[in-house]
This record gives structure tokens, sequence and C-alpha cells, in this order.
């Protein structure tokens, strides 16, 4: 294996950094991109690799600030070396001038700190521009086509392999930065919309469920009413004082104390009909002496008062069964 033959070392133990870039492999087609001879318009090797990458570094930043991910301040064959010993990817970015919406691309793409951050996190990041020797021998080298362009380079199969390009323009990727945005900004809307449809939807079927519990009550309050204005027709005639079989009622419902007059004759349901007539009694209720404590209604046998032991003046109350 001859493939990393020329690959650079730290400078100061570098031999010639001048000399022709080391090969590396496309693992997409598996040829070794290699160019030895000067170039057709007549710009040759550059006579000090390491300042021309400095100097684009240092154009970079007077362009577009200091935002960017960390550039590798060596020459390729440095880079590529490092990247080798250290089993570390490195991402190469060949630069140019005049693409087409090169400072948009610089500035939102290369400037974007989750960018910075993956980039700073998983490789070495070597960049160069085109128009300098060190850069346009790159460039060769890899087979660029147009800008800005991307490579990731790392050690497969003991050899330092391309396992990564992009080669598209800056309006491309300026476009589809924009398109991701603008879809991003798509699918909030799209989901602000759902949340809203489902919280209007929910709004409506909880008043359908209020407004339904609502007629539910209320259609039973009304039969509630009509069931006492018909039980009224049920309670027998109230008898006079001085009727010798009268029995005088105390009923006590809530903190309110009725009084009823029966004959000792009617029946225990009777006493039941007349405090279900009543406006504000329970629906379910129980009829009890006070002491000892009786259940006098409901019962199996419909007693009447003479018959439930019930003597000619009583104190009874009434006990709400729903509380």
């Amino acid at each position: 294996e001859q493939l990393n033959l020329y690959e650079g070392r730290p400078s100061m133990y570098a031999q010639d950094s001048r000399s022709r870039p080391p090969q590396v492999v496309d693992d997409s087609s598996s040829r070794i991109y290699f160019h030895y001879s000067g170039s057709p318009n007549g710009r040759g090797i550059s006579s000090d690799p390491v300042e021309d990458v400095i100097s684009f570094i240092r154009s970079y930043e007077e362009a577009y600030g200091n935002s960017h991910p960390v550039f590798y301040q060596g020459s390729y064959s440095q880079a590529l070396s490092d990247a080798k010993q250290e089993l570390r990817f490195l991402l190469v970015y060949l630069h140019k001038d005049e693409a087409q919406n090169i400072d948009q691309w610089c500035r939102n793409t290369l400037g974007n700190l989750q960018i910075i951050q993956y980039i700073n996190i998983h490789t070495l990041f070597w960049a160069c521009n085109v128009q300098s020797g060190e850069g346009y021998k790159v460039a060769e080298a890899l087979k660029s086509g147009s800008y800005p362009f991307l490579a990731v380079i790392v050690l497969k199969d003991n050899k330092m392999t391309v396992v990564g390009r992009a080669e598209r323009s800056a309006a491309q990727s300026l476009r589809q930065q924009q398109d991701q945005a603008y879809e991003e900004s798509l699918r909030a809307d799209q989901e602000k919309d759902r949340r809203r449809e489902e919280e209007r939807r929910a709004r409506e079927e909880q008043e359908a469920r209020e407004k339904e519990q609502l007629n539910a009550q209320e259609m039973e309050i009304q039969r509630i009413r009509r069931e006492k204005e018909l039980t009224v027709c049920k309670v027998p005639l109230e008898p006079e004082p001085t009727n010798p079989n009268a029995c005088h009622l105390q009923i006590k419902l809530g903190e309110r104390t009725m009084k009823r007059r029966f004959l000792m004759s009617d029946t225990l349901e009777d006493v039941y009909h007349w405090i279900f007539s009543q406006p504000d009694s329970p629906v379910s209720f129980e009829i009890t002496t006070s002491f000892p404590k009786r259940i006098l209604y409901p019962c199996r046998e419909i007693f009447t008062l003479l018959d439930a032991g019930l003597t000619h003046r009583e104190v009874l109350h009434v006990n709400d069964l729903d509380d």
C-alpha cells in the first residue's frame, strides 16, 4: 500500500509541505483522485501551503466574523496525517469567492451554532480558498465540481477515503435551508392548527355534555314537580283539630317543622304522600320516629297510624336518603 506515502506531518517535522497532495480514495467509485502536474491555467503548486490556509482563515473572519467551526491551521497533508493518526473524520471545505450566494451560505450554514458544535466535536475541519495554490491543488485532487464543496475523509481499510461529498451550489443550499425553514414553519403552523382544532372540539364536546346534563337535570326537576303535583290528589283531607280520632303530627324536615293532622285510620303511605307533595321535600326519604328510632316508611306492609303504634300526638323525622 503506497496510498498514504505523501501524507503530511506537523510542520516542524515536515520534509516538504509543497509537494504533491497525498492520494485519497473516493469510496463511491474506487478511483484515486491524484493530480501531479500544474494547473492548465498556469497556477502552480503553492510555495507555502500553510500560509495559504492562514490567509484564507484571516480573510474569512474579516468577511464573516468569528462564528464558524474551528479551522485546522495547517496544510491539507498535515490535516490528513493528523486525522489518520487520531482516527478522526476530516471535513474538507473548499471556498470560492465568486460562488453564487456564498456570503449567505457562510453566514447561515457555517455560522449556524448547531452545525459549528457538531463539526467541532466530530471532525477536524480543514478549509481553503480554491483561488490559492493549496486550495486549487486540493480541488484538483478531490475533483470538486461546484462550490461550496465539502468532502468527508476517514481512514478506511488502511486508506484515507472519501466517504461523503457535497457538490451543490450555494444557491441550492440556501434554497434548501429556506425550504426546510418553510416546511418547519408550515409543520409548526399545522401543529398549532391541529391543537386549536382539538381544543375547539374538546370545548364543544364539553359544552354539549354540560348542556345535556343540564337538560337532563331540568327534565328531572320537571318530572319531580309533576309527580309532586299528582301526589297532592292522593293525600286525604285533614281532619278537624277536635276530631277524637285525629293524630297530630309534628314532622321535622331539615330545619323546618311542619304540622299536619291525619286520622288514626289513615296509612303511613298517606303521610308519605303529603310530605312528598311539599315543594322542599327530598325525592327519596324515610320517615322515622324520634325515640326510640323506628323506620315507619318505607316498609313492606302498609299500616295505619294506629297499627303502626302511633299515638294522637307524635314527632316524626324526614331523613334524605340521597345525602
